[in-house]
This record gives structure tokens, C-alpha cells and sequence, in this order.
């Protein structure tokens, strides 16, 4: 690969050399373009090929090379992830393209761009027409490899299975063996047939040894196991992979899932090595730090969960899980009677966007001030719980109550009265309710009486 890309800048300096190098009669500027944007694409210099690919489409529109240029465009654009793009070029070169073995590359090349566009049920139809129309033809395995995919993908795994078969039993030693194996053990776990899925996956690596994805068999192999009774065995797959292969795109689901599983099956040996794991991901994610700080806190290692802490904040200020973490960490500061630590988590929650979570950080604000007698802030953070919508009711009503001890603790004795009455009314929790009934009591007398009107005086003559 560093070969390839090195090649980059020599082959794009070649485009303005090739005039001087050949005549003119030998490679005019079309031939030029189209050349270089087809040995471009065999190469796999996909940003070269679709610049070039591009000019010839612009500048050339006549040429009766246009419908095969813009198929290699579509192509190009689809290798740089811009499926879009790569539709719009594949559909144009259709209506161009007349030979039979042309038309079915661009029907197999716009079923991958409806595909990566998610437009499965669309890309499952123009698949299937290959396959009908042209079943013992060249281009059938990949198009028998689409439909499966795409029965996969719109949840009918029983279909997939039956197509993943026929492709390993029609074609046992096509490029496509190795995926299609793999996505038929996921179409079988999918299938609820997880004792189908496991041989193909155990067996894998052994099968296909050169194949790029016998770390995605090994992720796989780990992750059914541990969702078809065997944690403890899909732990130890799952540890492996990440072991082997720690850059991987599946590696932090691995991790997340080896967090999740060590808590419930894992030894104390294997959550302290799962929480290392954590730590030292690459790239670091708010997940690994928050998965790590609750390993930390099972162990009973307040200081790693701190660590966990210290850099969820640092690196991910904004991440929900952030949010979420310092939520957690207000209620254990506030058991541990920390209660400045406690208000400066819990302001830390309540900028969640998440509304229950704001609500509780707000809660932990409110009470945490109560016990640090600034009865001014409490009171602040209670009626910002007022002001929220969809807020827990036993949530709701631990604020009604901290409001009114707030006024009442300033001798605002009306608004005091007035928040202890509502909970006294209508809170669902028995004891709280018994409670205001109590401050009530203590409160009414400080609160004057309304007075009466006076009648208004009677004008006039006595009778």
C-alpha cells in the first residue's frame, strides 16, 4: 500500500508528461484521459481515476467511449465511499451501454450503490435480474452474493441463508466463499440457529487462511457465544481479538462487550485486565473511559475510577456519557456525604440534553446545597426541575419538597406553604406525603390569614 500511494504523485505527473513522450497521432488528449483513467482504476488509484474519469465525462461528451467511462466513474466514486455520485454515473452509462456483458456490469454496479445507500429492497431487484436472466453467466455469483446480502440486511435471514448455501455449493472456490461463509453464520445466528453458526466460524481461519476477514470470524466466532449461552467462551474469543487485533472496526464493540460481560461472569483478574484494556484504547472513546470507570467501581478502586473520570471529562466534555458518569458519581459523593463534590457533579448532569438526566443533576445541585445551607442556590435548581417537561414524578415532587424547605429555611413562608401543600396533595410516595403533611403544620401558623372583606358602608336615610 505505502508503494501505491508513493506512486500517487509519479503517476499524476505522468498525465502532463504522456503529450511530450508520445505524438500527438499516437495519444491525443481523449485517448489521453481515458487511458489514464482506466489503468488508474485496474491499479486501484481511485482519487487519480475519477479526477481523470471526470474531465473525459466533461470535456468529451460525444465520444462513444462516454457510457464506459462513466461506468469506470461510478466505480471510482464508489471505492472513494460516495455512492450517491456513483448512482448517478452508473445510471447514465446504462443507457448508453449495448452489449449484453455491459449492460449486466452496470446492473451489478448500481445494485452496489443502492446497496450503500440502504436502498436494499431496490438493490435486491436489479441482483435478482442478473440472476434470472443470466444464471450460469460470469457476473452471477456476485449477484447472487447481493441478493443474500440484501436479505440480510431487510431481516429475512432464512432467505439469506438459503442464498449464501447455494453460492458455497455452486461456486465452492469463488473469490466470494470467504464473505459469503461469514454472513451465512450471521444469517443462522440471525435465524435463532446459533449451533449452525459456530463450525462455519470456528473452522474459518482454517478454511480460509489468507482471507482479510479471519479477524471479523474470530470477532464474530467471540460474539455469538457469548449471546447463545457461552460467556465465558465468547469472552475469552472476544479477548483474543482485541489482543491480535486492537486497530480493527469491530475492535470496540469487543471492548464494550467484554466490559459488559467481565461484570457479570468475568474474574477479578479479568475485570482488572479489561479495565487496562479500556484505558489504553487507540483511539480513545467516552464509551471505553465510561465502561472503564464502572470496572473501576466494582473493583472498589475509587482512585482508578477518578482516572476513568479525570479523562472521560478531559477528552469527551460534551458526550453524553460524560453527563451521565458525573450523575452517577454526584450520588456517591453525596452518600459519602461530599456534598460541595456532590453540586459539582450534579451541575456537571444537569447540562445533559438528556431531560431525566439534567433533572436528577439538577436534584443532586438542589440537595447538595440544602446540606451546605445555601438555601438561595437549592431553591434556583428546584424550580429549574419545575420548568422541565416529562420529568419523573418522584423526581418532581423531591424538588417540590427541597423547594419548600429552601423558603422555608429563608422564612418565606408562603411559597414554603405553598410547595408543601402540592406534595402533601399529590405526590404518589405515602411517606413524603406524611412528611409535608408535618411541615405543613409548622408552616400555616407563620402564614397570615387572608382577611376578610369588609361589607361596604350603606348610604342613605334611615327608616
Amino acid at each position: 500500500m505505502k508503494r501505491r500511494l508513493a506512486m500517487v504523485p509519479a503517476l499524476a505527473a505522468l498525465l502532463t508528461l504522456l503529450p511530450a513522450i508520445l505524438p500527438v497521432s499516437a495519444l491525443d488528449e481523449a485517448d489521453r484521459l481515458f487511458t489514464v483513467g482506466e489503468r488508474a482504476l485496474a491499479d486501484r488509484f481511485f482519487p487519480v481515476a475519477r479526477r481523470t474519469l471526470e474531465r473525459f465525462v466533461a470535456q468529451y461528451p460525444g465520444d462513444s467511449r462516454q457510457p464506459r467511462a462513466l461506468l469506470m466513474l461510478g466505480q471510482a466514486r464508489l471505492a472513494l465511499n460516495d455512492p450517491e455520485s456513483a448512482l448517478e454515473a452508473i445510471t447514465r452509462a446504462q443507457a448508453g451501454l449495448t452489449a449484453p456483458a455491459d449492460q449486466q456490469d452496470a446492473r451489478l454496479w448500481q445494485g452496489e450503490a443502492l446497496f450503500r445507500l440502504k436502498r436494499y429492497a431496490e438493490a435486491r431487484a436489479l441482483y435478482d435480474e442478473i440472476v434470472r436472466s443470466d444464471a450460469a453467466g460470469p457476473r452471477a455469483p456476485d449477484a447472487l452474493y447481493g441478493v443474500a446480502r440484501c436479505d440480510l440486511e431487510l431481516k429475512h435471514p432464512e432467505a439469506a441463508v438459503a442464498g449464501f448455501r447455494q453460492l458455497l455449493s455452486t461456486w465452492p472456490e469463488h473469490a466470494l466463499a470467504a464473505p459469503a461463509t461469514l454472513n451465512l453464520a450471521r444469517a443462522l445466528f440471525d435465524a435463532r440457529r446459533p449451533g449452525e453458526a459456530l463450525p462455519l466460524l470456528s473452522t474459518f481461519a482454517g478454511k480460509y487462511p489468507g482471507s482479510p476477514l479471519v479477524p471479523e470470524a474470530q470477532f464474530w466466532l467471540g460474539w455469538v457465544k457469548y449471546n447463545s449461552g457461552d460467556p465465558r467462551g465468547g469472552l475469552a474469543d472476544l479477548q483474543s481479538f482485541v489482543d491480535a487485533n486492537p486497530g480493527h472496526e469491530q475492535a470496540p464493540a469487543a471492548r464494550r462487550l467484554i466490559a459488559q460481560g467481565v461484570t457479570k461472569y468475568g474474574t477479578r483478574a479479568q475485570l482488572q485486565q479489561s479495565y487496562t484494556t479500556l484505558m489504553s484504547q487507540t483511539p480513545p472513546t467516552a464509551e471505553a473511559y465510561y465502561e472503564a470507570a464502572g470496572l473501576a467501581a466494582r473493583l472498589g478502586q475509587p482512585r482508578d475510577q477518578d482516572a476513568a473520570w479525570r479523562k472521560l471529562r478531559a477528552q469527551f466534555p460534551e458526550d453524553p456519557l460524560t453527563r451521565r458518569l458525573a450523575l452517577e458519581l454526584a450520588g456517591k459523593a453525596s452518600t459519602a456525604k461530599n456534598y460541595k463534590e456532590a453540586s459539582a457533579l450534579g451541575a456537571i448532569a444537569a447540562q445533559s440534553e438528556d431531560t431525566a438526566v439534567r433533572a436528577e443533576g439538577l436534584l443532586k445541585v438542589g440537595e447538595s446545597e440544602l446540606k451546605l445551607a445555601h438555601f438561595p442556590q437549592a431553591a434556583k435548581a428546584f424550580e429549574a426541575i419545575g420548568a422541565l417537561n416529562d420529568v419523573d414524578t418522584d423526581v418532581r415532587y423531591r424538588a417540590l419538597a427541597g423547594l419548600g424547605l429552601a423558603h422555608e429555611e429563608q422564612k418565606q413562608w408562603k411559597p414554603a406553604l405553598a410547595a408543601y401543600e402540592a406534595v402533601m396533595n399529590n405526590s404518589p410516595d405515602a411517606t413524603l406525603r406524611d412528611w409535608a403533611r408535618q411541615r405543613v403544620a409548622a408552616v400555616r401558623p407563620h402564614v397570615p390569614a387572608a382577611t376578610p372583606k369588609s361589607e361596604p358602608k350603606r348610604t342613605g336615610r334611615r327608616s
